[in-house]
């Protein structure tokens, strides 16, 4: 089993290397940047003298518990996409992260993150669940991140609804390709929440084979400069606009006149009934 300690930082020959004319001690202090991506680690043992650290690479491990993270108050990158978690747990001391990735994981519910208001990308794609279950949001934690996220991954994870993350309001990249979405009516009600989403990609979702479903989203999402990979220019997103205003004001005229022809008909209706007494 591997520990990741600092045991292991010292026997590190990439750190050794640079740790030279400083005591252990004081070298742990003035590491911000720590690398310990696919080297068969399983858990995080005691790193409370790397004060100073603000990025993490540990992605590509065995990991199944996020644990021993609490002293890192300066971390703001947190990489452990790739291992084998199952919940998101003790991250709440993190007050400065702003990027968390965890894709690749198990992780069936995205809870847990409600202290961390400076987080502004999460990245959650291709959690390994099992047959028929699908990632959840817990509403806490969607709340809390509705002021600072502007970058959310839900890629592959068997997601059929997302009208609970209506609430991002920040949002500027969103990507769920993969996925189950198949109501384009619940995509533009979510969507018209977001005002500055600019990137999203919903493709390999049944939605995607819906009549007009290009041309509808980039009605909805007015400051969208890019669908499913593919660029939106500005006379085409102008063109569809106006081609939706154009629609709706006479839907708003039709509607109009069928209600003036409704009340002429009943105000006949009645004449007709009074000369007839």
């Amino acid at each position: 089993m591997v520990h990741l300690t600092v045991d292991l930082i010292a026997k590190s020959r990439k750190h050794f290397k640079k740790k030279r004319g400083l005591s252990f001690p004081e070298y742990l202090k003035t590491l911000t940047h720590l690398h310990f991506s696919n080297k068969n680690i399983e858990d995080i043992g005691d790193l409370s003298m790397c004060t100073n650290l603000t990025v993490l690479y540990l992605y590509d491990n065995n990991i199944t518990y996020i644990g021993n993270l609490s002293f890192a108050s300066n971390l703001m990158h947190l990489y452990m996409q790739n291992n084998s978690i199952t919940h998101i747990d003790n991250l709440h001391n993190l007050q400065n992260l702003s990027k968390l990735y965890l894709g690749g994981n198990r992780i069936a519910v995205v809870e847990g993150l409600e202290q961390l208001h400076q987080l502004k990308e999460l990245h959650v794609e291709n959690q390994r669940l099992t047959p028929g279950e699908k990632l959840l949001f817990d509403p806490r934690t969607l709340d809390s991140l509705a002021e600072s996220l502007c970058v959310l991954n839900i890629n592959n994870n068997n997601i059929d609804d997302i009208r609970d993350l209506a609430v991002l309001k920040e949002l500027q990249h969103f990507s769920a390709a993969d996925n189950k979405l198949c109501s384009i009516e619940e995509l533009e009600d979510v969507f018209s929440h977001w005002p500055q989403l600019f990137l999203m990609d919903l493709s390999g979702n049944p939605v995607c084979k819906k009549p007009k479903y290009r041309d509808r989203l980039i009605t909805v999402c007015t400051s969208l400069e890019a669908l499913d990979g593919r660029e939106i220019n500005d006379l085409t997103r102008e063109f569809l606009i106006n081609w939706k205003a154009s629609r709706e004001a006479k839907k708003k005229k039709n509607n109009k006149h069928d209600v003036w022809i409704t009340a002429a008909s009943f105000t006949y209706g009645m004449f007709l009934q009074h000369i007839l007494k």
